[in-house]
């Protein structure tokens, strides 16, 4: 059996669910200014994932890689949530 797939699964699953209030709580804090953060993010892990000799892990790396980059979009779409008045603008942040 394999149980890799099953566990890439839940680990995708897992670190979606950790990166969507990430962009939120950033954007919050932070704006939309953070990008460059997630792209470094996604730089490091990316470069990581084509260099893990362990397959289960590379995924996981490219799964992390692609979340980080992902998030920029995200960072920048949550802005324009905030600006709908879908999520509350953070008061003490300057704009």
């Amino acid at each position: 059996m394999n149980w890799d797939a099953l566990l890439l699964g839940a680990a995708s699953f897992l670190i979606i669910g950790l990166f969507h209030p990430l962009v939120i709580k950033g954007e919050y804090y932070f704006g939309k200014g953070l990008w460059p953060l997630f792209l470094a993010a996604g730089l490091v892990f990316g470069a990581a994932a084509l260099f893990c000799p362990w397959h289960f892990g590379a995924v996981l790396l490219a799964l992390l890689a692609f979340s980080s980059l992902w998030s920029i979009k995200e960072l920048f779409e949550q802005e324009q949530r905030v600006k709908r008045g879908w999520f509350p603008a953070n008061p003490r942040r300057k704009k």
